[in-house]
């Protein structure tokens, strides 16, 4: 994964596979709560609004045994003031 953070106005940043701690909790924050899938980030994108946005790709597992792993898309929304709030979780197509 390219590890550049250069973006365009209003644009998306490329995916970059170094989380920082902030990214981290902004994620933990998110997803807190959720049940029956196990979500594990390997790379996030980023979109400055008012606030931020944050694509994660996540390695999705669910919670039973010999569960298949799915790629999926968590978007979570970062307002100015406040919490950081789950939008979708999308499963990726391969």
């Amino acid at each position: 994964m390219n590890t550049s953070t250069n973006t365009i106005a209003g644009g998306w940043t490329e995916y970059h596979d170094h989380m920082s701690t902030k990214e981290e909790k902004i994620f933990s924050q998110a997803t807190k709560g959720l049940m029956g899938v196990n979500y594990e980030p390997v790379a996030v994108a980023t979109q400055v609004v008012s606030g931020m946005n944050y694509r994660f790709f996540c390695n999705a597992t669910p919670v039973y045994p010999n569960a298949p792993h799915e790629a999926t898309i968590v978007e979570v929304y970062e307002p100015l003031n406040g919490q950081p709030q789950l939008r979708e979780i999308k499963r990726v197509d391969m």
